[in-house]
């Protein structure tokens, strides 16, 4: 199936990382707050590991298009990546041990999965987290999901859910097309990806909460409204539960998906004035007001 629309990579932006952006960023909340923080710190190694899983299968691609779509996703993947390492030396300033949590996605990823698991299933992997990835695009638009954020990190996190609409089918097209893996192997790699990814996440938010002088005790008391806010019966991620489970449909395919409503204003914005932080505004501004 075709992509709607064009790939395109953006490089060379700047969401004024280096500015006085506050610890707790989200609604002045640890838990919100570090919680994306610990999603930035997988992001780096992550994106790494999708554009090794896609490459493994490019000499064998004949579709023109679908070449150059994987060359698009590899130039946005890598602009990803960059962009969350220059975010996370700012968690590096304020005592998280980054090189520790990114030592460790790196582990896993490039230790574990791409050690012992087949190119096959990885790229299935890869095509799960893109389909989560995907579905984050919606969620982190949500009002009660970043309308209290800080306007630069809710810029960078707007680019990156937009791109990652542009090239939710890549991944998932070389693993039919070329790798032509099975509906049972891709519907485990999404149950694999949501459980290994939310615990990560988890885990990595609560080694920074505890970096930052967090008791015990008040990360315990954090834990259930927190969890709720994420996992709740209308939480930031399962309120999202249909578009995710439709990827258990055997004749799902990633464009039947709607792109998020605030896509066209963001690409809108952001071609009539080159600048992420404006296009990040314009998707805030309708989003998160009644």
């Amino acid at each position: 199936m075709a992509s709607p629309h064009i790939i395109t990579p953006r490089e060379q932006l700047d969401f004024d990382l280096q500015g006085d952006i506050p610890r707790y960023w989200l609604d002045g909340h640890p838990f919100k707050s570090r919680f994306f923080d610990a999603m930035s710190v997988t992001f780096p190694e992550g994106e790494r590991y999708f554009i090794s899983c896609v490459r493994d299968f490019a000499d064998a691609v004949t579709d023109p298009q679908l070449k150059q779509d994987i060359k698009d996703f590899t130039r946005q993947e890598g602009q990803h990546g960059m962009v969350h390492r220059q975010f996370n030396e700012r968690l590096r300033a304020q005592g998280v041990d980054v090189d520790r949590l990114e030592g460790f996605t790196r582990w896993l990823l490039f230790g574990v999965m791409r050690r012992f698991f087949s190119r096959r299933h990885t790229l299935a992997d890869t095509a799960a987290c893109e389909h989560l990835t995907a579905i984050m695009a919606r969620a982190f638009f949500t009002r009660q999901a970043m309308a209290a954020a800080d306007p630069r990190v809710h810029a960078m996190y707007t680019w990156h859910a937009m791109e990652e609409t542009e090239h939710k089918a890549v991944a998932f097209d070389v693993m039919q097309q070329v790798a032509k893996v099975g509906y049972l192997r891709r519907s485990y790699a999404l149950l694999e990806a949501t459980f290994s990814f939310n615990l990560q996440v988890l885990l990595f938010t609560f080694a920074m909460l505890k970096t930052d002088g967090f008791s015990r005790a008040q990360r315990l008391r954090m834990l259930l409204p927190s969890l709720w806010w994420v996992y709740g019966r209308r939480g930031i991620f399962t309120r999202h539960m249909r578009p995710y489970l439709r990827y258990f449909k055997p004749g799902f395919h990633p464009w039947n998906e709607a792109l998020p409503d605030n896509y066209h204003l963001w690409l809108e914005t952001f071609e009539r004035t080159g600048d992420p932080l404006q296009a990040g505004q314009a998707v805030h501004a309708v989003t998160h007001t009644a």
